[in-house]
């Protein structure tokens, strides 16, 4: 079973140059969080509660930082420190508007980690 956050929009500061530390720029974030999964699942403990999850996120993407990689480690890591149902973790995180002269378009990094379980 796979749950997923997608589209989450953040208005933060992270990036290398000045204006962006300044300024702040538009960032989307998607998340999806494989567990196991061998019963019906009839509570919350026998899952992943998005909220907690979604809450993560929102308190990491409060705290500038140069490099969006740093920022997909560190999620990935509070995300699977959560629970130990986690089978793997994908975070995407687009920069909407990056510092480009004449670019349309958006820049973004990923990452995917695989947990035994």
């Amino acid at each position: 079973m796979i749950i997923h956050l997608h589209n989450l929009n953040f208005f933060s500061h992270h990036g290398i140059h000045e204006e962006e530390k300044i300024l702040g720029t538009a960032f989307e974030v998607n998340v999806e969080v494989e567990i196991k999964h061998n019963d019906r699942i009839d509570t919350i403990h026998q899952t992943i509660d998005y909220v907690q999850v979604y809450n993560m996120i929102k308190e990491r993407m409060a705290i500038a930082t140069p490099l969006l990689e740093t920022v997909l480690e560190d999620l990935v890591t509070k995300i699977h420190q959560s629970s130990t149902l986690i089978k793997s973790i994908a975070v995407s995180i687009k920069k909407i508007n990056p510092p480009i002269e004449n670019f349309s378009g958006s820049v973004g990094v990923s990452l995917k980690k695989n947990f035994s379980v």
